[in-house]
């Protein structure tokens, strides 16, 4: 099940073990605290005892797994988990498949994982082992949770609102809740949240800033594209990091330009959000076919001549912006 559906679910039972896996560390964190809270644990000290994967081999895993079926003490259930645990194959069979087939009724364990390593047991695949997806969602449930979150934060938002709060973080969830608790804090309990408010108190992620970035080049406005580009300069960013964005963005355009079908489905062949697609879409019919090929054609040059030492790099990026706006650098 997704993370969202997760509070659901508990509200029907608890399984007797959970594997909580993906990229998101604040869905993780969120998903073992609503279990932890379903299973209503009064001594967390005696009951709620946490091991790291990497120390459970050999002789160590079997004491693990005996552990499982220790009885809780003062309260009706015990949580046991597993952070980074990656069982081989072997591992798994021997040891925790026996288990799953009969779980120790008080027990509930939990296994958290941000993904899957190579050669060992594909644990989402397993038997009895209710699997929690925790990997970044799309724009559009994000957007639905993150208007829930503001609801039972207390604040009204708007959905266009909440849409723009998505992009400006990067689809982090954890920075989404920092930034909505500032809000909270700004605005107070009751108001309302529009896209205004977005704009002025919440911080853009780099990659949004990026993203604004090379629109900004698409559209041909300089003074947008400069500024943006000054400001990841202070952050960090040097030429090679802004001439690379460049290119990818117009091998993007590229890209859009000769694929057929909707924002979903180009979204889904470009692992890209359909958002995205269809801003990058409108650039590359505005520009036109011929000029998105040029460009593209023309800023991998520079960018690989850059990284092979044919240009220097604060001149690349000069004869780059130079082709995007001024039509090239003789002009």
């Amino acid at each position: 099940m997704k993370f969202t559906q997760l509070t659901k679910s508990l509200q029907q039972a608890v399984a007797p073990a959970y594997l909580i896996e993906g990229e998101e560390a604040y869905f993780r964190d969120a998903a073992v605290k609503a279990i932890t809270e379903a299973v209503n644990i009064s001594q967390p000290l005696l009951n709620n005892v946490r091991y790291e994967g990497e120390t459970l081999k050999g002789d160590r895993l079997l004491s693990f797994r005996d552990e499982l079926f220790t009885l809780p003490f003062f309260d009706e259930k015990r949580i046991v988990r597993a952070y980074g645990f990656f069982p081989t194959e072997k591992e798994f069979e021997s040891v925790l498949a026996p288990y799953l087939e009969n779980p120790c009724e008080t027990t509930v364990l939990l296994i958290v994982n941000e993904g899957k390593k190579a050669n060992t047991a594909d644990l989402k695949k397993k038997k009895n082992l209710t699997v929690v997806d925790c990997a970044r969602e799309d724009e559009e449930t994000l957007s639905r949770w993150l208007f829930s979150l503001m609801r039972r934060m207390g604040l009204v938002p708007d959905a266009d609102a909440c849409a723009l709060m998505v992009r400006f973080c990067a689809r982090d969830a954890s920075r989404m809740k920092a930034e909505t608790e500032k809000l909270v804090l700004l605005l107070g309990e009751g108001a309302r949240v529009t896209s205004a408010h977005i704009e002025e108190y919440v911080t853009k992620d780099a990659e949004y800033k990026v993203y604004e970035m090379t629109q900004a080049a698409s559209r041909g406005n300089f003074a947008k594209f400069q500024e943006i580009a000054n400001d990841l300069m202070k952050k960090g960013f040097d030429e090679h990091a802004l001439l690379s964005s460049l290119t990818s963005h117009f091998e993007t355009l590229s890209a859009v330009s000769n694929m057929k079908g909707s924002d979903e489905e180009i979204a889904k062949a470009l692992s890209q959000n359909a958002y995205a697609v269809k801003k990058n879409r409108e650039a590359a019919r505005r520009l036109g076919k011929g000029r998105v090929s040029e460009l593209y054609q023309g800023l991998y040059e520079l960018s690989s001549g850059a990284k092979s030492g044919k240009f220097q790099k604060q001149g690349a990026l000069f004869l780059a912006i130079a082709k995007i706006f001024f039509g090239g650098a003789e002009k």
